[in-house]
């Protein structure tokens, strides 16, 4: 077993025994769920990270279902992030050399994607439909409004949230 974070430092005894206890059940779990050792070992990291900042850990009566459920958000955002990145980089591959990023660069701009995409993820399935038509797609607002069986001035104002979502709101 990994060495033990220092649990005790934080004052989450409750965390320290359920780390104990079930660290190898869920990082056998997610090695099962993601085929790759070294990610379940990073994801059950991230898991038992995330029980910190709950409230109710000493309330905790099913630690494993507690454990799965984080595990399955850790698991979605991991491999959407995946999906995300193999996407932007078949992207730069088809870039001319002279507009070639420098490594740097293309960590700054995917950092940005991954973090407009979760802020796109926070809005209703209509209003990011509807700014991704009209972003990612080109399609005029009368066309997005017939499509979504919306009005226009609808179709206005979920372009403007969608915007809005990606310029303004923090990450917290």
């Amino acid at each position: 077993m990994p060495a033990l974070p220092a649990f005790s430092d934080l004052q989450h005894p409750r965390v320290e025994t359920m780390y104990r206890e079930h660290h190898a059940w869920l990082q056998a779990w997610l090695a099962r769920r993601l085929f790759n050792r070294c990610d379940a070992e990073d994801l059950a990291h991230d898991t038992f990270e995330r029980l910190f900042t709950r409230r109710d850990v000493e309330d905790v009566q099913e630690p494993r279902a507690l454990l799965t459920t984080i595990a399955k958000g850790i698991v979605h955002h991991f491999l959407r992030r995946g999906a995300l990145e193999a996407t932007y980089l078949e992207m730069l591959a088809q870039w001319p050399a002279e507009y070639a990023l420098s490594p740097e660069e293309q960590a700054l701009l995917l950092e940005e994607l991954v973090e407009i995409d979760k802020r796109l993820g926070r809005l209703p399935p209509l209003v990011r439909q509807a700014f991704l038509l009209a972003q990612l797609d080109g399609m005029r607002q009368a066309d997005i409004a017939l499509k979504l069986q919306l009005s226009r001035a609808t179709v206005q104002r979920y372009i403007a949230q969608g915007l809005h979502a990606c310029c303004f709101e923090t990450g917290d």
